[in-house]
């Protein structure tokens, strides 16, 4: 039993940790989400003598002189430009304008004003989610410890699968209002940074699955809580059943020893010729068939006498 209950600890508390791990790095990523936006290519700025893929060019770099007639080449959907960007909780990053490295800002300046609040209750609801999910972890190692008694061990495995199980319910609505914020500034957000195409990211398969990963470790402690519980109210039915027949012998025992007081107590006079003692039988003496009224009375007068 206690290799079995520590294999299923050990196997809770590998849980949490993967779950801790897997969130931790879900709200500290910003790649959530990702896709595309379609936007202008920007002029090309200073002497530009080739085509440029992610800006316009005229003609002429002299663009001041006022005797040329500037043309660009691009025409149709050549001059948008199609710049991915990925977002996270905290941040959101897009292409640069010369497609090298990212730009990125805060999400919260993306989403609308008055949706804003959905996004604050997502980021506290994951922060409570990795609190709740540390603790538990860390009651779940402390329950390891051989040091403990059996009963404090049952406490903290309560307590441990209570507070996983409740971050694993707090994550799941962070990361469904995290859902609700991003569609909503999709719908809803400023118009340099609507995107054309987009999709949910690693980050967001890792949070679920760090969710997952929770509710596993959760059901797992619970399940080694009530395995315990069922066992030890199992022992105690038993040693309970084995207690009462053990008092049933007793009280066997103590009326055979009382059968031998009440033969012992029985006056000399009852015993026959060769020492032979004429039991009673129906009240009647064997050997002459009257009726035996010493008898009844010794039957109840000398056991007195024998257990004072």
């Amino acid at each position: 039993m206690g290799t079995e209950c520590s294999r299923r600890g050990s196997l809770a508390l590998t849980l949490n940790i993967v779950a801790f791990t897997c969130a931790l790095s879900a709200v500290t990523t910003s790649f959530w989400c990702e896709g595309t936006r379609k936007v202008v290519k920007p002029f090309c700025t200073g002497p530009v003598t080739t085509r440029q893929s992610y800006c316009i060019r005229f003609n002429s770099s002299n663009i001041n002189d006022s005797r040329l007639v500037q043309y660009i080449w691009e025409s149709g959907e050549e001059k948008f430009l199609m710049r991915k960007f990925h977002t996270g909780i905290f941040f959101s990053c897009e292409q640069a304008a010369d497609m090298n490295g990212f730009n990125c800002r805060d999400f919260k300046d993306i989403a609308p004003d008055h949706e804003k609040g959905v996004l604050w209750l997502c980021i506290t609801a994951e922060c409570l989610y990795l609190i709740l999910l540390f603790t538990g972890g860390v009651l779940m190692w402390l329950e390891l410890c051989p040091c403990l008694s059996i009963m404090n061990k049952l406490k903290l495995n309560a307590f441990a699968a209570m507070f996983t199980a409740l971050s694993g319910l707090l994550g799941m609505v962070a990361h469904m209002m995290f859902t609700t914020a991003f569609q909503l500034a999709v719908a809803m957000g400023p118009e340099d940074w609507r995107p054309k195409t987009w999709d949910y990211s690693w980050s967001y398969i890792l949070a679920w699955g760090s969710f997952a990963t929770c509710m596993a470790s959760a059901v797992t402690a619970l399940n080694r809580y009530t395995k315990t519980i069922v066992e030890f109210k199992y022992k105690r039915r038993n040693i309970e059943k084995k207690l009462r027949i053990k008092q049933k012998l007793l009280e066997m025992d103590l009326q055979e020893q009382m059968w031998d007081m009440y033969l012992t107590a029985v006056p000399a006079s009852r015993e026959g010729n060769a020492g032979h003692l004429d039991l009673p039988v129906n009240g009647h003496n064997p050997s002459t068939g009257a009726a035996n009224v010493v008898g009844l009375d010794s039957m109840t007068e000398p056991q007195g006498e024998a257990y004072c």
